[in-house]
């Protein structure tokens, strides 16, 4: 398994994204991924938290990135080549783009497996 951290544009640009890796559709018309990965949709990330009276109303409200965060936990796998080298796994096809490098776990871990040691 290999870990990714995104960011896109929209929840749309995200779902494309998705859609693109593949899927099926069966007799009622209900959509299934053809692949094994997974996603965790973070959303707008909290850049400052929102500020409150004692009274519990709002004084400053929260600043929200711009950005769609996504983690992804792949079924991918490092390999290696004919000469025994390592080959390390990529991102699927037009994923690398909205890759975010992060220098610590970040908000989001997948069951508590370390990024930093899986990262794509």
């Amino acid at each position: 398994m290999k870990i990714g951290k995104y960011e896109f544009n929209s929840k749309q640009q995200f779902k494309e994204k998705v859609l693109a890796l593949g899927v099926s559709t069966d007799e009622e018309g209900n959509e299934q991924p053809t692949h094994k990965h997974i996603f965790v949709e973070l959303g707008n990330l909290v850049l400052e938290p929102a500020i409150y009276s004692e009274e519990g109303e709002e004084i400053t409200p929260a600043v929200l990135s711009d950005k769609y965060h996504v983690d992804a936990a792949w079924d991918l796998e490092d390999s290696y080549n004919e000469e025994g080298e390592l080959v390390k796994a990529k991102h699927p096809h037009g994923w690398a783009s909205y890759s975010v490098e992060l220098t610590d776990n970040g908000s989001h871990s997948f069951y508590g497996i370390d990024y930093l040691v899986n990262k794509i």
